[in-house]
């Protein structure tokens, strides 16, 4: 009876006086709820006109009404549970209503929120910004579909688990992730050859091996080298393969890859690397019938094969020939274009050690889930990636080795790694901040002094120390 009532309030909160979803909604995704980790990528939204409240409580104190928790998938709003259980977590925590192009939010309950690191009880939220409630709620303020498109290639029947990584290990609930699978859906049908771009670590290697397992080519294993490999002056005979004892005496024979690729796929990553001889080269093997030769042979082969290149570089700097037979193309978006989803990532990595490892998995992982400090996963949802996935994944083996406890923490290791925040607070005049400010940011930095200091805004550790001396703050 409680999803049913849900699910037509959602009804309500999603349609406009039309009886349409709007096209846009603004929200607060759950980046982080340590309570509940599985919760990730779910986002909050207000009822047009009202003012939303969520907590861990049920109903809504008068003039409000509770804020409504879906989860995105394509073509549907799936209305779940709004009510965050969790003992750090008030009854009614938050206030907030749409305002414009931003969020008006108000903390009502007993636990502290601070803003982009920040204490604050009231704010203006806009697309990017991050609250987090205590030490274990992280919110994405964030603009989303009213609805997200339905899918138009990707098979249902390989939809995953909601916030669990796919088949071919791609994770994200994100409408970016989301449209990422559709366009790999709709690549992997296809019998042309294939561009997959983006920054170093965004996971283009996932992407290339997404399109071979969903192609009709996937019962034969994909053949897959980074061009960056290949051994000066052996390019050729790795890409095309040898008799046995050319272009050396006592050489071995080799296939090639082109050769080891027929009736398959072959994905060369890094193709920008390969010298723009050996792009020629590769010409003649791309057009129909698959022509080449063997180094030290008359005779000519073919192969059959679909190939899939990859380049963290503009399609300009390949060469113009090549380009233009890699005739589809699959832009894989950076963790920048993304950030409801790092949660997620983070959520998927720790566990993934957690297996590879049982020594760290027995001491950051409870039932199964990471221990993670909030404000750790704010600095991450908001640092500015270069390389993506694979920084996250540093940065974590970074917490990691510097935890001293059972818990990831924003410690002076993990600290140093990370951009500064973007909106720090300007500095303040220490007979502004009560014993109140004080004590909330020893709380949320466990008491570490070297952070406390600069959270505040202070000058220096020595003037905090007097800050406290003055206020009675032990």
């Amino acid at each position: 009876m409680a999803g049913a009532t849900q699910e037509t309030d959602v009804v309500s909160a999603m349609e406009d006086l039309n009886g349409t979803a709007p096209t846009e909604v603004l929200g607060l995704v759950i980046a982080w709820f340590d309570a509940a980790p599985e919760r990730a990528g779910e986002i909050f939204v207000a009822p047009a006109g009202q003012v939303a409240v969520l907590g861990r409580g049920s109903g809504a104190p008068e003039g409000t009404v509770r804020a409504r928790c879906l989860r995105q998938r394509p073509g549907a709003n799936v209305p779940v549970d709004s009510q965050l259980m969790s003992k750090h977590v008030s009854r009614f925590q938050l206030r907030f209503s749409v305002d414009g192009d931003a969020l008006a939010v108000e903390n009502t309950g007993r636990i502290p929120l601070t803003v982009n690191g920040h204490r604050l009880d009231r704010c203006v939220a806009r697309p990017g910004d991050v609250l987090t409630v205590g030490a274990g709620l992280v919110l994405l303020c964030e603009r989303r579909p009213g609805l997200m498109p339905a899918l138009r290639d990707h098979p249902a029947r390989r939809m995953p688990r909601w916030g669990q990584p796919d088949a071919f290990g791609i994770v994200g609930e994100s409408p970016a992730a989301w449209a990422l699978r559709d366009r790999i859906a709709f690549v992997a049908g296809r019998s042309v050859h294939v561009l997959v771009q983006g920054d170093s670590g965004v996971g283009k290697e996932l992407a290339a091996r997404a399109i071979h397992g969903l192609s009709s080519r996937a019962s034969r294993p994909l053949v897959a080298r980074s061009a960056a490999t290949f051994p000066e002056g052996l390019i050729e005979a790795e890409l095309f393969g040898n008799r046995k004892g050319y272009p050396n005496p006592g050489a071995p024979e080799r296939d090639g890859l082109v050769g080891a690729a027929d009736g398959s796929s072959l994905f060369l990553d890094e193709i920008g690397e390969l010298p723009e001889a050996m792009q020629a080269r590769l010409l003649r093997v791309l057009d129909h019938g698959g022509e080449y030769h063997r180094l030290g042979e008359s005779r000519a082969r073919r192969a059959d094969l679909r190939l899939i290149a990859a380049t963290n570089r503009d399609g300009s700097a390949l060469k113009h020939d090549l380009l233009a037979r890699l005739e589809l193309h699959v832009p894989v978006p950076g963790l920048n274009d993304r950030r409801a989803d790092i949660g997620l990532l983070i959520r998927h990595l720790l566990r993934t050690i957690g297996a590879d490892d049982p020594a760290l998995g027995e001491r950051f992982l409870r039932d199964g889930e990471p221990a993670v400090h909030g404000e750790l996963v704010r600095r991450l949802v908001q640092q500015p990636y270069t390389h993506h996935v694979r920084q996250l994944r540093g940065i974590l083996w970074r917490a990691l080795g510097a935890a001293t406890g059972g818990r990831l923490e924003l410690s002076w290791d993990v600290e140093v790694v990370l951009a500064e925040p973007s909106s720090p607070r300007p500095p303040v005049r220490p007979d502004e901040l009560t014993a109140e400010d004080v004590r909330a940011a020893l709380d949320r930095h466990d008491g570490v002094r070297e952070r406390v200091w600069r959270d505040l805004g202070l000058q220096s550790r020595h003037q905090l120390g007097r800050l406290m001396k003055r206020l009675e703050i032990d």
